[in-house]
């Protein structure tokens, strides 16, 4: 399903449901970064599960989310752009990949949907929201 704007996701997830579409995870475009509440909003009423990308999803009320540290990802990227402004050449940089991830999870949220986390997720996440 593709969402160009908010003014979308009430379509998209008319269209999940009628699909009974059983999960969901959400992109972390640009507009779902500035829509991030609606999007938490519409999981719990639709009942639908749903993860994304960085952790303002569960402290939305989304259920849960799992990617890199964000703080980590700015702290290179200001570290490539000090090395490119000293003058190295931006292609002879290395090429470096996630190694720190977060698990945040939404225990408010998988009560309302119904689902509970088995105790092993539970102890490995980073943050549980209650």
């Amino acid at each position: 399903m593709k969402a160009n704007s908010k003014r979308d996701f009430d379509a998209v997830f008319a269209n999940l449901t009628r699909l009974q579409a059983a999960g969901l995870v959400i992109g972390a475009g640009s507009v779902f970064v500035r829509g991030i509440e609606q999007l938490a909003a519409l999981t719990v009423r639709h009942a639908m599960p749903a993860i994304y990308e960085f952790r303002s999803f569960p402290a939305a009320g989304g259920l849960m989310s799992y990617g890199s540290d964000v703080t980590e990802a700015y702290r290179l990227a200001g570290s490539y752009t000090g090395r490119v402004l000293k003058g190295e050449k931006p292609a002879d940089l290395p090429v470096h990949q996630a190694t720190k991830f977060e698990l945040h999870l939404n225990l408010k949220t998988a009560k309302a949907l119904g689902l509970t986390f088995p105790v092993t997720l539970l102890g490995r996440a980073d943050e549980v929201i209650e």
